[in-house]
Formats: C-alpha cells, structure tokens, sequence
C-alpha cells in the first residue's frame, strides 16, 4: 500500500493578497513498511504535508495516491481512508473523553459501523499491542500516567486496524523513559505489523535512532530524502535550513578538527564509540 504524492501544492489565501504557499509541488513514494523520519523547521511545511497525506484538507493542485486510488477523486469514500490510515497528533491524550481506556479505544471502530464483537476485538488487540495490562482496560484514562495516555491514545488509532500510521511529535512532553517506551513502540509496530510510519520530530538522534529514511522539508519543498547517514552528512545544508545533525556526529566532527582521523558519519553513540575504538587501536 504506497503511499504517492503527485506534485502536491497546498496555498493559503490563494485569493487574497497575503496568499502563502505552505507546500509546493512536491511529488514523493513511500513504500510499505519503512519507517520515514520527517524533519525540517517550524513553518516548513511539515503539518500541511501531513494533513494532506490524511485527507484533511484538500489540495490546491496535485493529489495522494493511496493504494493506487486517488484519495481527492469526487467518489473516493473517505472511510476507505480512514480505515487504511492513522494520523496521532501531539498530546493526543487530549483527545481521551470516555469514561474508561477500554470505551475509549472501542471509539474509533465503533464508528466505522462495525458489529459489537468486532469493536471489542480490535479494542483489546490495540492496547494488547501498546503494552496494556489487562488491569489497566477500565480505569479512567485521566488516572493513567503521561505515558500511558499517550499508549491509550495511540491504541485508538490502531484499534481502526491502519498499514499507515503518521505521528506528529508524539514524544513532546514525556520525559525520557516514557519517550523511550512510545518511539520503542512505534518501531515495534513498523517492524513486527508491517505498519507504515511517517513519523514528525525535532530530535535528530531520535531520527538516528529509529528512522529508516529521512525526508527533509524546507520552505514548502522536500529539499533531502535518504537513508539517516546519508541526509546528515549534508552537515552545512541542514545548518542552513535551522537544523542539526545528531550530538554524537557533531562530537565526531570536533574530534576531526582536533586531528583525530575518525570518520564523521557516525550517527548513533554506538557507531561512535566502535570508530574511536577502531582508530585507537
């Protein structure tokens, strides 16, 4: 189930004067299964991209493929989409309303028309899969921890059974443990479901970490695609749009300029520390 862009273009107050082009014809596949890592500044783009790819908004040209099916097309049934895709906003546990996690999850299936039973299932199999413990299915999401809610949260999205799961910083707030156990999460879900992941995030070494391919956005346009290695060794372009590459290859380049010959494409502490050790010895 690829997901295709076919030179996207969205512009607000396309017929005023203060008119702003927010996304400019950009045309991008993503196949089933990666894990994309989406990364530029504030303003960049990024949210009209990604409620574009949701079906949220329309766009003022070009359009999404889902599937081969063009979502935008006048007898397109957007409970087709909602079906297949899965978007997680930031601090989606402020969406929870219902009087137990286990109601709340029921939520989204529920409105797709499906039977009791079916609910039901779905509901217990996403919360299963986010790591709830059975005990914890009906007590009131408000007496959850920050981590849990954000776990409830995003069982809702994924009791609606989506291959294409989009997050839009979904870490913002946690603290690092329940960081940790969200973005493990989220790789668990790419590697063990087979679910897409387009995930939004301001931590480079979080993209170093768990992303399989980098997208990066700059004034409306896809200015970088590529493995994490490749997208950061363009150090003096990404610096150049406001962004970063991770600390750990940003110690390695100070350690170059010291005149220590280590390689500077390191991206993670363990690649790191296996090219010092290698140079040391």
């Amino acid at each position: 189930m690829p997901i295709i862009t076919d030179h996207l273009t969205y512009v607000y107050g396309a017929k005023s004067k203060s008119k702003k082009t927010a996304l400019d014809d950009v045309s991008v596949k993503i196949e089933d299964g990666q894990f994309i890592g989406l990364i530029g500044h504030t303003g960049s783009g990024k949210t009209t991209f990604l409620q574009l790819l949701a079906g949220l908004i329309k766009p003022f040209s070009g359009t999404v493929y889902l599937d081969g099916e063009d979502i935008f097309a006048k007898d397109y049934d957007m409970k087709t989409l909602r079906g297949k895709l899965g978007i997680v906003f930031q601090y989606p546990e402020h969406q929870l309303f219902e009087e137990t996690v286990f109601k709340d999850v029921c939520f989204g299936p529920k409105n797709l028309g499906l039977d009791e039973k079916e609910v039901q299932l779905r509901a217990y199999e996403a919360l299963k899969l986010t790591g709830f413990e059975d005990d914890n299915f009906y007590r009131s999401p408000f007496e959850l921890s920050g981590g849990q809610k954000r776990r409830a949260a995003i069982a809702g999205v994924l009791a609606m059974k989506p291959k294409i799961l989009i997050l839009d910083e979904p870490t913002a707030g946690l603290d690092p443990g329940g960081k940790k156990e969200i973005l493990d999460l989220v790789k668990s879900l790419c590697k063990n479901q087979g679910i897409t992941i387009i995930l939004v995030s301001h931590s480079m070494e979080d993209m170093a970490e768990y992303a399989d391919r980098i997208l990066v956005m700059n004034d409306a346009k896809i200015v970088l695609d590529g493995t994490p290695t490749e997208v950061f060794s363009h150090y003096d372009e990404l610096k150049g749009y406001g962004l970063n590459v991770p600390q750990v290859t940003l110690a390695m380049l100070q350690l170059r300029e010291c005149g220590i010959p280590v390689r500077t494409d390191a991206i993670t502490v363990e690649q790191a520390k296996k090219e010092i050790l290698r140079v040391l010895r």
